[in-house]
């Protein structure tokens, strides 16, 4: 039988965890004699009282969080996480409406990117503050669920990057728990590193701050309606660069150097070989058009494409330029940019390299057996034998991807919008990506205007992007709820 009290403990935890981060904007507020701190100071303590009730009420000692328990709780902290997040948005100085607020409080959490927000070079610190941090949480919340939670519930072949063996029966939460302070480390120095990294160039602490949070969570909020563009005069773009790729790399990755100082981990993970050489090809392919197609000299169209190719792989969304102006050959290599990824284990977002060398190892596989009907050609991974259900998985991630992207799509073009705001709208919205194409939700455009029955499907399938489809879907089974 499903228990839900070591759940609703979780999730009250994890709220109330988060009413206590709100007090950070508060402060920031009051630093900056901006009146937006009584929202923060208000939504900081109705939700931190709420989680914390929530966890007295549901207290269990030494909770065992079995398969199906572990599902419904990765599915209600990001969803509770986006209610509670938006309050501070619907009170005053914004006093957004219910639909917006929850809007940018899932496109933050989730680390997608997207905004209804206008006139962020004049908005109070606060608001601007609460948006990083949102990003900041969700990144670090997306690597633990990636590399502690997921592998153990076998979602989309995640199976493969179990830490250390491991069956269903085995407890999920101190496994969790054991990697997340390890991962928390790594991330706050990663994010500190940026920082500075942004100082150096030119850029306030105020602005570094936000930029580092948003950059390490591959996010994309930016304190700037220009984006990234308005900071590249100094080279922040060039820094940004480094640290989306590294916030694109696993984790896991910068675990093994730490604890066992193998430095060279990263050069036998074939994901990150693969990742880093798809990278360098796609922005060498952009260099090359931009050069030819326009006037650009050859190390502006490299600075410029490297730094939005990376962005848009990653699922981060900076910009640094409006690349939907660059002709069709840019639109639609970008568009199909939004459906790569980065590495699993990282917080880059979208379907992640390792599916693709799964799907294309089943396909030279089916390929070499062809013609030879009796032959054996075991399937690899990583130097090692890839079972068959793995490839399964990954096949079936791929289908209900690109069906959920689909319906998505449809969706969105029977509310009203036109073809190249909804399919865009729809792939950036279930890859975690950000922006989208056109002059409405492009790199310059916002998603303000768009009718909000179509803000709740793009809400909705951020956070099914989010939970990698399959634990989204395996919830809402009928299945799933019976004894």
């Amino acid at each position: 039988m499903l228990d839900l009290r070591p759940v609703f403990f979780i999730v009250g935890l994890m709220v109330s965890a988060l009413g206590i981060a709100m007090f950070i904007p508060m402060i920031v507020d009051l630093i900056y004699n901006d009146n937006s701190w009584r929202a923060f100071g208000i939504s900081g303590i109705l939700t931190a009282l709420f989680g914390a009730s929530l966890a007295l009420a549901t207290y269990t000692p030494n909770p065992n969080m079995r398969a199906r328990e572990a599902f419904l709780l990765t599915v209600l902290s990001w969803v509770s996480l986006s209610i509670f997040s938006a309050v501070p948005f619907i009170m005053e100085p914004l006093k957004l409406s219910i639909t917006d607020a929850l809007f940018e409080a899932t496109s933050g959490i989730t680390t997608t990117g997207s905004t209804v927000l206008l006139g962020l070079d004049d908005m109070p610190k606060g608001i601007l503050m609460w948006r990083s941090i949102l990003q900041w949480i969700g990144g670090i919340g997306i690597v633990v669920t990636a590399m502690a939670v997921l592998p153990m519930l076998k979602i989309g072949g995640m199976q493969l990057f179990r830490l250390e063996s491991s069956d269903m029966g085995e407890k999920i939460l101190p496994k969790a728990a054991s990697l997340a302070a390890g991962i928390s480390g790594i991330y706050f120095t990663l994010t500190v590193l940026c920082m500075f990294g942004y100082i150096a160039t030119g850029m306030n602490s105020f602005d570094a701050i936000s930029h580092a949070m948003t950059t390490l969570a591959t996010g994309g909020f930016s304190t700037s309606d220009t984006s990234m563009g308005g900071f590249m005069d100094n080279g922040a773009d060039l820094v940004c660069i480094f640290f989306m790729m590294s916030a694109a790399i696993p984790f896991g990755v910068y675990l093994l150097i730490i604890t066992r100082g193998d430095w060279i981990a990263p050069l036998r993970d074939s994901q990150v070989r693969a990742f880093i050489a798809l990278i360098l090809t796609l922005i060498a392919v952009v260099t090359l058009y931009l050069w030819l197609n326009s006037e650009l000299t050859r190390s502006r169209a490299l600075r410029l494409s490297a730094f939005n190719v990376i962005s848009i792989v990653t699922g981060t969304g900076f910009a640094t330029a409006d690349y939907s102006t660059w002709g069709p050959f840019a639109v639609s290599t970008f568009f199909a940019f939004m459906f790569i990824g980065g590495c699993a284990g990282s917080t880059a977002c979208s379907i992640k390299i390792f599916r693709y060398q799964v799907a294309f190892e089943g396909l030279r596989s089916y390929l070499f057996k062809m013609p030879r009907q009796h032959s054996v050609s075991p399937l690899r991974y990583g130097g090692k034998i890839l079972p068959e259900a793995v490839l399964f998985s990954v096949m079936g991630y791929f289908f209900l991807f690109f069906v959920t992207f689909a319906f998505a799509a449809l969706a969105l073009s029977i509310i009203g919008l036109d073809p190249i705001t909804a399919w865009s709208g729809a792939g950036s919205s279930l890859a975690n990506v950000g922006p989208g194409l056109g002059d409405v939700i492009g790199p310059s455009g916002s998603y303000q205007t768009l009718p909000n029955s179509a803000k709740w499907v793009l809400m909705t399938t951020m956070i099914v992007g989010r939970l990698e489809i399959v634990t989204a879907l395996v919830v809402l089974t009928p299945s799933f709820w019976r004894s």
